[in-house]
């Protein structure tokens, strides 16, 4: 192919790429899309991030921990504690620390987590029995009357305030009732039926018990007036909030971000463990019936002389062989009475005197059971071998 017709060639796709460029101009129309990633990882691991975020900007300063390891450090007066976390393994010792806290001037707000037994007049929730408010199905409720005033909102929790005509709306969950047989409270907060919310006095703080948290969590914080209800619970104080945040465990971090190195070291224990089971040469044969190892020997001897002369002949020998020794240790010792004789074997041996009395006491003709005198016999074995 000649230069003109190459250049040829050249031109033609320059001029049929700027067409398609021009084309491509002209029909093709820029718009926005926004892509919903769902919640950041911070708002995963944090159901009521929405709700720290809220309160700061109230100002209110607020920090959050994961148990009640923080309690001795945070000043009651002024402070609000939200007790949003678990309580199911709460001791009776972290209750009194939570109640001192709010009587010193704490306000404390927590979930109710257990219904009432009235046969074992209490609950699997100590905190909630210690402040004597008990917790029951809305259903087991008595139906409200039929002449009684139909609720525009039925399933909504009502909170009135003074000088307010219209009450404050939250969203709790209904299917929960608190009810206060003492009549303790100053304030609660009821849904057509049942009450979700009751404030009492405790010392100079107060405590306020809610049948669910599940209103203040993001997914439903901006819903009705419950973002306003939890900045009035906490309003001119700081704020700690305390939950459970879950976390993944070190095996599972392992092995999401190291996979290939478990793989590996789980290949590297199964060779080791298959190198140390190898039989190295070849099986060994049964020892020959006619040999006898030194042990053995031994064994029989002692089992000879035990049907023979009996216990007490064997323990009377380990007792003279004993006080042969001490003689060749403590010059004198045949002239000492029986309580210094022990005295000095205690000193040599290093051994209490109970236990010396005990392993040179005469003898008594009376059989000893099996573990008694291998008992008595590893006693006297032990002075024996320290001296």
């Amino acid at each position: 192919m000649s230069r003109r017709t190459l250049a040829w060639v050249g031109a033609l796709l320059v001029a049929l790429l700027s067409a398609l460029g021009v084309f491509l101009y002209v029909k093709a129309t820029p718009y926005q899309e926004q892509i919903d990633h769902g919640p950041s990882p911070a708002a995963q691991a944090n159901p009521y991030l929405a709700a720290e975020l809220f309160l700061r900007e109230r100002g209110l300063n607020i920090s959050h921990a994961d148990s009640l390891a923080v309690l001795p450090d945070i000043d009651p007066h002024q402070h609000t504690l939200l007790l949003f976390n678990d309580r199911s393994r709460m001791t009776p010792r972290q209750v009194d620390q939570v109640l001192n806290w709010t009587r010193a001037g704490g306000r404390l707000v927590f979930v109710a987590e257990s219904l009432w037994d009235e046969q074992s007049k209490q609950s699997n929730d100590l905190l909630l029995d210690r402040v004597q408010l008990h917790q029951s199905l809305s259903k087991d409720l008595k139906d409200v009357p039929a002449d009684a005033e139909p609720e525009p909102f039925p399933k909504l929790t009502k909170l009135y305030l003074e000088d307010e005509d219209a009450p404050a709306y939250a969203g709790f969950d209904t299917d929960f009732h608190l009810d206060d047989p003492k009549n303790l409270a100053q304030a609660w907060a009821n849904s057509a039926k049942a009450t979700h919310m009751m404030q009492l006095p405790h010392g100079l703080g107060s405590i306020t018990v809610v049948t669910d948290a599940e209103l203040w969590k993001t997914d439903a914080i901006a819903k009705y007036d419950n973002a306003w209800l939890l900045w009035y619970l906490s309003a001119d104080t700081d704020v700690t909030l305390i939950y459970n945040s879950e976390h993944d465990g070190l095996l599972t971090l392992l092995w999401r971000y190291f996979p290939q190195a478990i793989v590996a070291l789980l290949a590297l224990v199964g060779l080791c463990l298959w190198h140390v089971g190898m039989r190295h040469g070849p099986l060994q044969e049964p020892t020959p019936s006619g040999r006898r190892q030194l042990q053995e020997h031994l064994r029989a001897s002692a089992d000879f002389l035990l049907r023979h002369n009996g216990q007490q002949t064997l323990l009377q020998a380990l007792q003279q062989d004993v006080l042969r020794r001490a003689r060749r240790r403590h010059p004198g010792f045949d002239q000492l009475n029986v309580a210094e004789q022990w005295l000095a074997l205690s000193r040599l041996t290093r051994q209490p005197t109970r236990a010396i009395s005990q392993a040179l006491s005469p003898v008594s003709n009376r059989r000893l059971s099996s573990a008694d005198f291998c008992r008595q016999v590893a006693h006297l074995q032990t002075l024996r071998n320290t001296l």
